[in-house]
């Protein structure tokens, strides 16, 4: 028997309970879509939506979003048709209408209150899919961290099952007591985001003269993500303070990388961002600090753009690197060459790297000894782009077979 016929012959069974019972496919509710002025953020969505597609496709999803709009549920729409999105009238009926809830992929239970009011409502039973729990803080502020980690806990505790996208997070759900009966490393949704934007992606490429498989793309970021300026809330002078102390330190390695690039090899490097505050700093901390001869061979990208464009253009890269996060995972889901440099205020995600093989790609800015690193390991992909490739199937099949392995689970709801 083929793979796909005994799983979907097993799934069927799995699900047969809810069959049996209402005569109708079983209904999940999605949360999911927590901001749309970030990449990653957006990308969860489509990405869990993708899984439950490819792996349950006899499944009805309802997505109870917290945000959809800068053009985000058009583009949804798009890729799923089927879709049904909830709007905040549409809650109460989904509620007595749907079986499961599945909180998706984030930095943290992010719409705890949320899974606590479905269980307390309905009684029904809900699942978590590739978390991370954030690291405790300082000593000051211990106290109301373990109340805060001590109530996730607890409500984790009450899941059918709780994936973890990084190592860390799931020892230190174990750690807390954590009485969850599947509690597993579950890569975040977003590696199997599949959008795309293929029309404004070559159009872009085009103008700015940039050939498939011969550049490579570049993001920056700083400590604290500058949501005042994206979001309009109040301005934050401590991480912004932070933020000034530490962006020369955390971004020269990444300008000393693409000198090196342009230098060494016939690449050129194109600025991106992942969230709609980084053309900014792309600009004024790497672009105007570069030497006039390497500028020219580097694009700087000065508008914000969305998942389906973003993944179009890294297909067509020859890998990525920098400070952020789902960028790289987007990029190694579809087996693009992509190295992280990570921090403490980034919480544990990054590790997730050394989870799925990639630990050479993985470097901690915290850990002054790992900061030499970075440039010969940017330079390995650029001279050598087949072998960076070979290593980034790698660790996409890594990936894969946890997909398939967690969807397994999610089917026997």
């Amino acid at each position: 028997m083929q793979r796909r016929t005994f799983l979907i012959t097993a799934l069927s069974s799995a699900l047969s309970p809810i069959l049996a019972q209402t005569g109708r496919a079983p209904r999940i509710i999605l949360r999911s879509s927590w901001q749309t002025v970030n990449i990653g953020d957006i990308a969860h969505t489509p990405g869990v939506l993708a899984l439950l597609e490819k792996h349950l496709p006899h499944v009805e999803v309802r997505l109870w979003p917290s945000k959809v709009d800068n053009g985000v549920e058009e583009i949804l729409m798009k890729r799923f048709p089927k879709l049904i999105i909830l709007k905040s009238t549409d809650v109460k009926p989904a509620f007595e209408e749907c079986d499961f809830l599945l909180h998706g992929s984030g930095p943290s239970l992010v719409a705890e209150k949320d899974v606590i009011k479905w269980h307390e409502t309905t009684g029904k039973p809900y699942g978590v899919y590739g978390i991370t729990l954030p690291m405790q803080g300082s000593t000051a502020t211990k106290p109301a961290a373990d109340s805060v980690i001590s109530k996730t806990i607890q409500v984790l505790s009450g899941g059918k099952f709780a994936f973890f996208r990084d190592s860390v997070s799931l020892a230190l759900a174990k750690e807390k007591g954590c009485t969850c009966p599947i509690m597993e490393f579950g890569p975040d949704g977003a590696f199997a985001t599949d959008l795309r934007d293929d029309e404004k992606a070559l159009a872009f490429l085009h103008e700015h003269g940039l050939e498939e498989g011969k550049f490579l793309c570049c993001i920056s970021r700083l400590r604290y993500s500058e949501y005042w300026k994206m979001k309009g809330t109040a301005f934050d002078p401590i991480k912004h303070a932070r933020n000034e102390a530490m962006k020369e330190h955390d971004l020269s390695p990444l300008r000393e990388a693409i000198i090196a690039v342009v230098k060494q090899t016939d690449m050129k490097v194109l600025l991106c961002p992942e969230d709609s505050s980084q053309m900014e700093v792309n600009k004024v901390n790497l672009y105007d600090k570069l030497p006039e001869d390497v500028k020219a061979k580097v694009v700087w990208r000065s508008t914000y753009w969305l998942t389906g464009e973003a993944l179009s253009t890294y297909v067509r890269s020859a890998g990525l690197f920098g400070a952020e996060m789902h960028s790289p995972i987007m990029c190694i889901g579809a087996g693009i060459p992509a190295i992280v440099c990570r921090w403490t205020e980034q919480t544990s995600k990054g590790l997730m790297w050394r989870d799925i093989g990639l630990s050479d790609w993985l470097f901690n800015l915290d850990e002054e000894s790992e900061i030499p690193g970075i440039v010969p390991a940017v330079l390995a992909i650029a001279k050598d782009p087949a072998a960076a490739k070979a290593k980034a199937l790698k660790g996409r099949e890594v990936v894969l077979q946890r997909q398939r392995e967690t969807m397994d689970i999610v089917g026997r709801m």
